[in-house]
C-alpha cells in the first residue's frame, strides 16, 4: 500500500513521457513548440508543490492522493480527445501539477512514519519505484506501438493504472491508520522503531508562506545545494543525447548510450540508501555530485579528441553512477530536515526549490550552447556539480539529521 500506488503511477507516467513531444508534433507542433508542450510537465509540477503541501497538511496524504489521481484521470483523458494542441498542452500541465500532489503525499507520509534509523533506505526505495516507472515505461510503449501502432495506446495504459491505483488508494487499507506516526522526539540513537500509542498531541496548523520564512535557513543553504544536484541530474538526461548527436551518432547508439547509463542508474538506488543509512547522508551526496561534476567536466574537454566516442560511453556510465549514488537523497534530506509533527508544508517549499533546479538547468545547457557550445554548457554543469558537493560538504552536518528545537 505504500509502494504499488507508487510503482503504478510512476510506470503510467513512464510510458507517456517519450511519446508527448511525438503527439504534439503529430498535431502540428514544430520542434520548439513540442519542447514547450513536453516542458508543460515539469512545469506543473514545479507549480503543484506549494498547494500539494496545503492539500496534505489539511486532508491527509489518502485522500489528497485519490482526489489526485482522479483529477489525473480526466488529464489523460484530455490528451486522448483533446482537438488542439492548447488543450493538449494544458492537460498535460494538469498531470505534473496532480504527480506534485502524489508524490508529495508519499514522501510526507515516509517522514512521519518511518524511524529515522533506516529512513534512507526506505526512501530511496520510493526513489527507485519512481525509477523503476521511467526505466520499465518506455519499454511498455515500445511493445504498445508494435501491437496497435498508435501513439495513444500508452495513454490508455495510463488510464488504466490510474484506475487501479485510485482503486487501490481508496478501498485498500489506509497506512495513515495502520501505521502510526513515529515519537516526535525519537532521535538516530534512541529510535526503536516502534510504534506510537496513545493520542497525538493537537499542534498548531503553520501556513506555506510562514513555514517558508520559519525555515529559511535550512532552504537558503541546504535547499540550494539539493537544487543543485536536482538541476545535474536533470543536465544529465539534456547533454548525453544533445553529445551523441554532435558526435554524429546514429539513434540506435545514443539510445543504447543513455539506457545503459539509466540501467546503472536504477541499480544502484537500493545502495544509496544503505550508504546513508550506516555512514550518513554527506556519504552518498558528496560522492555523488563530484562524480557527476568531474563527469562534466572530462566530457567538456573530449568533443573533438580522437577517441570522443569512447570517452562519451565511459563518461556516461560514470554519470550514471553518480546520479544512482544520489538515489532519494533529496527525499531523505527533505524529510531530515522538515517540522517532526506537520512536515507536508515544508515538503512542498523543498520540493519546489528542487523541481526550480531540475527545471531551470535546462534553459541554461541551451543558453550556454547558443551563446558558446555544448562543450562549454557541460564545463558550465561540471563547475555546478562540484560548487554542490562543496554546498553539501558544508550545510548537511549542520542539517541533516536536524536537533530537535
Amino acid at each position: 500500500m505504500v509502494y504499488l500506488p507508487t510503482i503504478l503511477f510512476a510506470l503510467g507516467e513512464g510510458a507517456v513521457i517519450p511519446l508527448i513531444p511525438v503527439i504534439a508534433a503529430n498535431m502540428g507542433a514544430d520542434v520548439a513548440s513540442a519542447a514547450l508542450v513536453a516542458s508543460a510537465l515539469v512545469i506543473g509540477q514545479l507549480c503543484g508543490n506549494l498547494p500539494a503541501g496545503w492539500a496534505v497538511a489539511r486532508i491527509g496524504e489518502r485522500f489528497t492522493m485519490v482526489i489526485a489521481g482522479v483529477i489525473s484521470i480526466g488529464a489523460v483523458v484530455g490528451m486522448v480527445l483533446a482537438p488542439v494542441l492548447a488543450v493538449f498542452a494544458a492537460s498535460v500541465f494538469l498531470l505534473g501539477f496532480c504527480a506534485a500532489a502524489f508524490g508529495l503525499a508519499r514522501h510526507a507520509f515516509m517522514t512521519t512514519r518511518v524511524p529515522v534509523a533506516f529512513r534512507a533506505r526506505a526512501l530511496s526505495l520510493l526513489g527507485g519505484s519512481f525509477r523503476l516507472g521511467v526505466f520499465v515505461g518506455p519499454f511498455v510503449t515500445a511493445a504498445l506501438l508494435q501491437v496497435f501502432g498508435d501513439e495513444h495506446a500508452a495513454i490508455w495504459f495510463f488510464l488504466g493504472c490510474l484506475i487501479v491505483m485510485v482503486v487501490l488508494v481508496l478501498f485498500g487499507p489506509d497506512p495513515e491508520k495502520t501505521t502510526p506516526p513515529i515519537a516526535s522526539n525519537s532521535t538516530l540513537a534512541e529510535d526503536s522503531g516502534e510504534a506510537v500509542t496513545g493520542s497525538i498531541p493537537t499542534i498548531e496548523r503553520v501556513g506555506i508562506f510562514r513555514t517558508m520564512w520559519q525555515y529559511r535557513g535550512v532552504l537558503g543553504r541546504l535547499g540550494i545545494a539539493a537544487a543543485s544536484l536536482s538541476g545535474v541530474r536533470s543536465a544529465r538526461q539534456v547533454v548525453l543525447p544533445l553529445w551523441g548527436v554532435s558526435l554524429g551518432l546514429d539513434a540506435q547508439t545514443i539510445a543504447l548510450v543513455v539506457g545503459v547509463s539509466g540501467a546503472i542508474d536504477f541499480a544502484l538506488f537500493y545502495a544509496s540508501g544503505q550508504v546513508m543509512d550506516r555512514f550518513g547522508r554527506l556519504w552518498a551526496a558528496m560522492p555523488a555530485m563530484v562524480l557527476m561534476g568531474i563527469g562534466f567536466l572530462v566530457l567538456s574537454f573530449t568533443h573533438d579528441g580522437d577517441s570522443a566516442v569512447l570517452w562519451f560511453g565511459m563518461l556516461a556510465a560514470v554519470l550514471g553512477v553518480g546520479n544512482g549514488l544520489s538515489s532519494g537523497i533529496l527525499l531523505t534530506l527533505g524529510a531530515d530536515t522538515a517540522p517532526k509533527q506537520e512536515p507536508a508544508a515544508f515538503l512542498g517549499s523543498w520540493r519546489t526549490l528542487t523541481d526550480a533546479g531540475g527545471a531551470v538547468t535546462p534553459l541554461i545547457v541551451s543558453g550556454v550552447t547558443a551563446v558558446a557550445s555544448l562543450s562549454v554548457a557541460s564545463g558550465v554543469i561540471g563547475v555546478v556539480g562540484l560548487l554542490g558537493a562543496l554546498g553539501f560538504i558544508r550545510w548537511i552536518p549542520r542539517f541533516s539529521p536536524r536537533p530537535e528545537r
